[in-house]
């Protein structure tokens, strides 16, 4: 995560570039990633991703291997989401409509110039501020990470459960859910508490939802006895 004197600094940013603030042209930028992405060998994306958050992580992708920085890119647009959780200015500035072009690129180059980010990370920032698509940051991190995921040969699985869950129940969990692994995949889980479903676990795994859940079980009882009377 940034810290709290970088965060301040984007405030302090996006403020001159409110103002008018110049800088060196941003559409330098845009024109250097597109360039980029024309003019080096194919690669292809290891999953199909749709909508126009996957059609920018796949462009990402495809130039972030090129360039061999997969992993370099996924941690600074993390800290990209990071700091916009932890700054309402910055948050506000990525998620507002209203913000010009103009204002957005200004803003985009003067901020992530002074960073030790990637080419790639900063002309994909600026190809978003230029396309007005910076309130999509979060979305297309999510498509993004999921082309890693599967570049990686990983498998996500969400366990959900009413009380953390210990050591060795994970493990059981794992040792049940490598059935749904093909061969040279590897599975990484990650644990949700939500009382609300009272105990008994629920997992989303690829397509998969399986609901083990006591609330549900509760809900199917009281639907069979409601249609029996």
């Amino acid at each position: 995560m940034w810290r709290s004197q970088q965060l301040v600094r984007s405030s302090v940013a996006l403020a001159r570039a409110a103002a008018g603030t110049s800088g060196q042209p941003a559409g330098r930028a845009v024109r250097s990633f597109a360039a980029q992405a024309e003019a080096e060998q194919h690669v292809e994306v290891p999953v199909p991703m749709y909508g126009v958050a996957g059609k920018y992580a796949s462009a990402l992708y495809v130039t972030a291997v090129r360039k061999n920085v997969l992993d370099p890119v996924e941690t600074e647009l993390q800290q990209v989401i990071g700091a916009a959780e932890q700054n309402p200015v910055f948050a506000d500035f990525l998620r507002d409509p209203s913000v010009s072009k103009t204002v957005r690129m200004k803003a985009v180059e003067e901020l992530f110039g002074q960073t030790k980010f990637t080419d790639v990370t900063k002309n994909f920032l600026a190809v978003l501020a230029e396309n007005g698509r910076l309130a999509q940051l979060q979305r297309i991190m999510g498509c993004y990470s999921e082309l890693l995921h599967a570049h990686r040969g990983e498998v996500q699985a969400l366990v959900t459960a009413a009380l953390e869950l210990s050591p060795a129940e994970l493990e059981d969990i794992k040792s049940a859910l490598k059935g749904y692994l093909k061969p040279g995949q590897t599975l990484k889980v990650e644990q949700k508490v939500d009382r609300s479903i009272i105990g008994g676990i629920v997992v989303d795994i690829q397509d998969k939802h399986i609901d083990l859940s006591i609330d549900t079980k509760i809900k199917q009882m009281e639907k069979m006895l409601a249609e029996a009377i």
